[in-house]
């Protein structure tokens, strides 16, 4: 027999490698699992993808170790890997390393424990002798069992079935199991009782510990628990432990990150147009339709409690449900909503847990435990292998792409899962993408809406100000006097305020007003941001920072000047222009630290403070009943980039943001500022109308041949030297165009918007076309002739299919 197996090479088309199976190895290797191959002269790691009982490689090298007992990988999920290296071009065994959690792509070490099944009489002699030596130097390595069982492999795979023996999975240099002490019981009640009447009158703290077993009718105890409620030493549990009445063990404990938290959630009467969706779903998915659903419903409309409901229907067919939200939406309130309603079947998936909480997660999912999963783009890869429902709210939002390789988007592995396992797959949005709803109207999603919020509650009245006009006044401020005077009725009326600002620091670039120095970073070609709090200038693409100067670099000057508005410098305006106003300020600086967004939030919504302040991870997903006043200081931000999608993005993000007003009983206003007030996005999102907005902005798609009536593909290309990077790309242009059919356009090559970062200059190219099936091999063909022709190592060539980000 012979496997293929996938390594960590280089070469974009390996999709692996023929090895021979031993003998000894044949009843482990299975697809899935992970082992070591030999490389040239070196061992290294693998994933078999399938068995095969022929190979037409001459001299077949051997696997040598199998690392796991059990698959890391379900047969979809190394179906889905293949799909995803040939769609997004990337390499087959990072993809695949990427469908793990994070804590499970170094080294892993298995560990062979005595399991829970202490029935002996059904084991043969072999069996046993496994099971003694495993008992007399637990725990053991896995492959230290083998070493000494070489020819049981079998029996070993069996007697963890049978649960005799426990697997464990040690986990070395990131997240490890977390082991509690058990005390447990070793004879049963009624012969205790009979023990404890024999007790001497002195033993009163022994007897109280065996006796607190039996009131509680409890098998087992942690024991730091018990330790703390008697009152009693750890000496006393030893003098049982000897006497032969107590036994300690090693047990691991889940880490669960929530575990102290008590969630309440009820279900709540739909209205007749939730309802109506409610049915439109649940009938679709009875007769069997599987188009993806768009749900598109306004701010404050009740989508969540459609997603409820659906998860509750799929959950009464026994099948499993995947739940994805933007990270920035994952708030403790969208958690509560979910574990209130389903409890324990609830696992969450975000990088704000702990590598080893992740872990245990992902864990849940894995054996079962879970049966809903909510988290961030990553969670698409839960391994259900039941799943019958996939919602992703805010399904417009870029942070579903992601930007490293492969560089995936989560609606795309959505699709190819429910086309897999039949499932239904929701798309919810107030502003959906345009590819998404283009689909919808073309009738290849299902559209469904909710045009209103819930309970008749009015959307906020959006009052847009010049600032061009305000200036023109006398007014050099960051506020307009529109927004101060709402900000000053809200604090007088206790009400709360979100103020949103798409710039952290304290200021965007420091010039020099003598010479007109520009403080840019030694590494990328992007101007420093100055950061008040330490006195620091940092670069947000490679993190280079370095002290305030106090005279310019360039000329001697002293004239040193802090251009443009960050939320630091908004927060400090704040506190001079309403002193005693309590200001919450959430952006990357200030939610670095575990917990600390959580902590923010719940401040806020316990009323702790009057305003909160901050960038994109308050614009969607939180719903306080007392804000009534959202001001967006710079509408315009957005809209200067070099990129094709400023219009959409801007015109989503004041809908979102505009969105977190009046969301109760209270009516909601939004202020919001700008130097280009006659934009068609800004226009149109002040009036709440998405159709329009759609309608106008299609037309400027389509007359550039953008997405959604052309497909795109951006090849970038980086190298220290200039010269190098110019004459690659050039000579990448050249391949492709010769190589593509005529409906392909090429397009470039130019420098990035960003020419430099890391000290490594950019140079980008864009590929338009339709569907095309050849055009990822003639891509390839291109990269490798630019490859075998300058053969430089340091020349690195990235391709990224429908890119979200042209920078």
């Amino acid at each position: 027999m012979y496997a293929t197996v996938v390594i960590d090479i280089p070469d974009l088309s390996h999709q692996g490698f023929d090895y021979a199976i031993p003998k000894h190895l044949l009843s482990r290797v299975e697809p899935g699992v992970r082992v070591l191959v030999p490389l040239g002269s070196r061992t290294t790691e693998g994933f078999v993808l399938d068995l095969h009982s022929s190979t037409d490689v001459k001299q077949v090298r051997p696997i040598k170790e199998v690392l796991d007992l059990e698959p890391s990988f379900t047969t979809e999920l190394i179906e889905l890997g293949k799909w995803m290296s040939q769609y997004y071009t990337s390499h087959l065994f990072r993809t695949m390393q990427m469908l793990l959690p994070s804590a499970l792509k170094t080294k892993i070490e298995q560990a062979i424990s005595i399991g829970e099944n202490e029935e002996e009489g059904q084991l043969s002699r072999e069996e046993l002798e496994i099971k003694h030596w495993v008992s007399e130097n637990e725990p053991v390595k896995q492959s230290q069992l083998l070493k000494q069982f070489p020819d049981r492999s079998h029996l070993l795979k069996s007697l963890i079935k049978k649960e005799v023996l426990r697997l464990d999975k040690q986990i070395k240099n990131k997240a490890t199991k977390k082991k509690i002490n058990v005390v447990q019981l070793k004879m049963p009640s009624e012969q205790l009782l009979l023990e404890i009447a024999s007790f001497p009158k002195k033993a009163t703290k022994q007897r109280q510990i065996l006796e607190y077993f039996l009131i509680n009718q409890a098998e087992e105890m942690e024991l730091a628990f018990l330790l703390a409620t008697l009152k009693v030493t750890r000496s006393t549990v030893q003098t049982l432990i000897k006497k032969g009445y107590l036994q300690i063990t090693e047990k691991e404990q889940g880490r669960d990150p929530y575990k102290d938290r008590h969630f309440h959630d009820k279900e709540v009467q739909l209205t007749a147009e939730q309802e109506g969706v409610l049915q439109q779903i649940i009938q679709s998915f009875q007769n069997g339709r599987k188009s993806p659903f768009l749900l598109h419903g306004v701010t404050g409309s009740g989508k969540t409690e459609i997603y409820l409901q659906v998860i509750e229907h799929h959950l009464e067919k026994g099948k499993d449900s995947i739940v994805l939200v933007p990270e920035i939406s994952l708030t403790p309130q969208m958690v509560e909503r979910f574990k209130g309603r389903f409890g324990s079947l609830v696992a969450v998936l975000h990088s704000r847990l702990s590598q080893g909480e992740r872990l245990d997660e992902w864990r849940k999912i894995q054996r079962g435990e879970a049966k809903i999963v909510v988290g961030a783009r990553s969670a698409i890869f839960a391994p259900f292998k039941d799943l019958g429902l996939i919602i992703i709210d805010e399904e417009h939002e870029s942070s579903y792409k992601q930007e490293e390789h492969p560089k995936y988007h989560a609606r795309e592995i959505a699709l190819w899962r429910q086309n897999y396992h039949q499932a239904t797959v929701i798309l919810g949005s107030a502003t959906p993408s345009m590819e998404s709803y283009y689909e919808a109207i073309h009738q290849r999603y299902h559209l469904v809406e909710l045009p209103n919020r819930v309970l008749g509650r009015a959307l906020p009245t959006i009052h847009i100000v010049d600032m061009r006009e305000e200036l023109r006044k006398g007014n050099r401020s960051m506020f307009s006097h529109a927004l101060q005077e709402k900000i000053e009725d809200r604090l007088d009326k206790k009400e709360q305020i979100v103020l949103f600002l798409n710039r952290r620091g304290y200021s965007t670039f420091v010039m020099c007003r003598s010479c007109g120095y520009v403080m840019k970073c030694p590494h990328c070609e992007i101007s420093l941001t100055y950061h008040q709090t330490n006195h620091v200038l940092r670069c947000h693409y490679c993190g280079y920072a370095e002290h305030e100067p106090k005279n310019c670099p360039e000329c001697g000057s002293s004239h040193i000047r802090y251009f443009g508005t960050g939320t630091q410098k908004v927060e400090e305006e704040l506190a001079r222009r309403f002193p005693g106003v309590r200001v919450i300020r959430m952006d990357v600086d200030t939610t670095s630290k575990k917990g600390s967004h959580e902590k923010l939030l719940t401040s806020f919504r316990k009323h702790e403070a009057d305003i909160l302040l901050g960038t994109q991870m308050i614009a969607k997903g939180l719903d306080f009943p007392k804000v009534t006043l959202v001001g967006v200081i710079a509408a315009d931000t957005m809209l200067r980039l070099p990129d094709f999608r400023a219009a959409e993005r801007t015109f989503q993000l004041l809908t979102q943001v505009g969105g977190r007003a009046g969301r109760h009983e209270l009516a909601g206003d939004v202020v919001i500022q700008t130097y280009t007030p006659e934009h068609y996005s800004i226009q149109h999102a002040s009036q709440h109308d998405f159709q329009s907005f759609f309608q106008q902005e299609l037309k400027h798609r389509e007359m550039m041949d953008y997405p959604p009536f052309r497909k795109l593909i951006a090849i970038q290309l980086s190298h220290p030297e200039l010269s190098v990077v110019m004459k690659a790309s050039e000579r990448l242009v050249r391949e492709m165009k010769a190589l593509v059919s005529a409906n392909v356009e090429v397009l470039g090559p130019v420098t990035a918007p960003i020419s430099r970062i890391k000290d490594r200059y950019r140079f980008q190219c864009m590929i338009k076309y339709n569907d095309e099936p050849s055009i990822m091999i003639w891509i390839q063909q291109a990269i490798k002739h630019v490859n075998e022709a300058l053969k430089d190592r340091q020349l690195l060539i990235s391709i990224d299919v429908d890119p979200y980000v042209l920078m």
